[in-house]
């Protein structure tokens, strides 16, 4: 592991060496890493691959929602510095400059480490975490399986559905080597973005499979967020997003029981309860994947059961929601923000945000977290993953938005971000 994380490392200093270009004009900051300290002077620069008459407009944003410079300039033919600035607090900083031909943008974030949940740990935290593993690991254990056809000899893939405390079952797709010995194999749970429709949102047999084949096999399962039936006609779907997921991630708010990310958490652990107790799981690794929900899901993985071993969360959601409360946007889906009785939040969220679920934990955390996110705001991934107390890789991404990078930003992204995490999974599921 200690080469992992070397490797790593070198690839985020690699990241620092790269500029942000665009075929009209070039944005750099001082480091491109988009990392300060407090107190270190940020600037950022101009340049145009040739002179243009159009206004260069720029707009800065300081913990994505507080305006602190917006301004028009006319372009010089030499490098121009349209931003310089010092902090001498934990924030975000993001700068959009736009031309006629379009715009880039580009994100920083200072003292990162410092950066703290904006709720307080509740007191019964850890009791009420344990009630609720009492109830659900009471209830015993029922298991429905249904073998799905596959082209892939030497694996079985099963549809699968877990009783739960509720309110829904887990459901998802389970794949695995036939014929491993016992105590074997790692565990990999995938876990998915927001949407309840979209074919990102649902399990798949290719899913479950293309991990199973990694190293020399492993337990995967593919676990819808929401409890879904599987390999059910688009209309099932576009009717659960219309009707009974409808906003799903703003119900409940003012009650802990009805809040909806409890469902997704208790199937969340009811799902590794199931995969711990294959006879081929190894003992050792426990691997979760996700990106944006999927994202969070995989952290509150590793805060609900140490024995999750590592992460990968690709810009997660479900962050420090209460960074709404201390003048930073909380992270998605910014539940603050919206209607209801604030202090009743108060007393709900902070049991299900990955800010304080990640307390104590100690999984290795490899976590992508994009500077000029307004999604999942990088404040509020810091303010989580400074939790944790394993070992953590990070990699910022100054110009990454919460959607994937343009075709021209991969050129840099691909070599020293996508590819790296790939490889951590696949070198952890050697």
């Amino acid at each position: 592991m200690k080469t992992l994380l070397s490797s790593a490392f070198l690839l985020v200093c690699t990241l620092c060496t790269l500029s942000l270009q665009s075929q009209d004009f070039a944005l750099k900051q001082t480091h491109e890493s988009g990392v300060y300290r407090k107190g270190e002077k940020i600037q950022v620069t101009y340049t145009a691959s040739q002179v243009s008459s159009d206004s260069l407009y720029i707009k800065v944003l300081k913990n994505n929602n507080q305006l602190l410079l917006k301004k028009a300039v006319l372009p010089t033919a030499d490098a121009m510095i349209i931003f310089e600035s010092e902090f001498k607090e934990p924030c975000s900083v993001m700068l959009e400059a736009r031309q006629k031909a379009g715009k880039q943008q580009l994100g920083m974030i200072v003292s990162p480490e410092k950066l703290k949940p904006g709720t307080k740990y509740p007191q019964d935290f850890e009791s009420y975490w344990a009630q609720e593993k009492l109830v659900l690991n009471a209830l015993r254990m029922e298991v429905k399986t249904k073998n799905m056809e596959i082209k892939e000899p030497g694996f079985v893939c099963q549809d699968v559905e877990i009783n739960c405390t509720g309110p829904k079952p887990a459901r998802g797709y389970f794949a695995k080597p036939t014929n491993a010995a016992v105590r074997s194999l790692p565990i990999v749970l995938q876990v998915h973005a927001a949407g309840v429709k979209g074919s990102w949102c649902r399990s798949e047999v290719a899913n479950a499979l293309n991990y199973a084949k990694k190293g020399k096999g492993a337990l995967c399962f593919d676990l819808n967020a929401h409890g879904m039936l599987n390999g059910q006609p688009d209309e099932y779907y576009a009717n659960l997003e219309s009707g009974e997921l409808k906003d799903y991630y703003i119900q409940g708010l003012e009650d802990r029981e009805n809040f909806y990310f409890r469902g997704m958490y208790l199937r969340l652990i009811r799902t590794l309860e199931f995969l711990t107790r294959q006879p081929e799981w190894d003992g050792k690794r426990i691997i979760v994947i996700g990106e944006s929900q999927g994202g969070g899901q995989a952290l509150a993985a590793a805060g609900l059961d140490h024995r999750v071993s590592a992460v990968v969360a690709t810009v997660p959601a479900m962050c420090d929601w209460g960074g709404t409360l201390v003048n930073r946007k909380g992270g998605w889906p910014q539940p603050f923000e919206h209607q209801g009785d604030k202090e009743k939040m108060k007393n709900v969220l902070p049991y299900f945000d990955t800010a304080h679920l990640l307390k104590n934990a100690e999984a290795i955390l490899v976590v992508e977290i994009g500077l000029v996110d307004q999604t999942c705001p990088s404040t509020s991934v810091y303010a989580a993953i400074n939790q944790a107390k394993g070992k953590k890789i990070i990699f910022p991404v100054p110009y990454r938005e919460h959607g994937w990078p343009n075709a021209e930003q991969r050129k840099n992204w691909d070599p020293v971000v996508f590819n790296p995490k790939n490889e951590f999974v696949d070198n952890y599921l050697k």
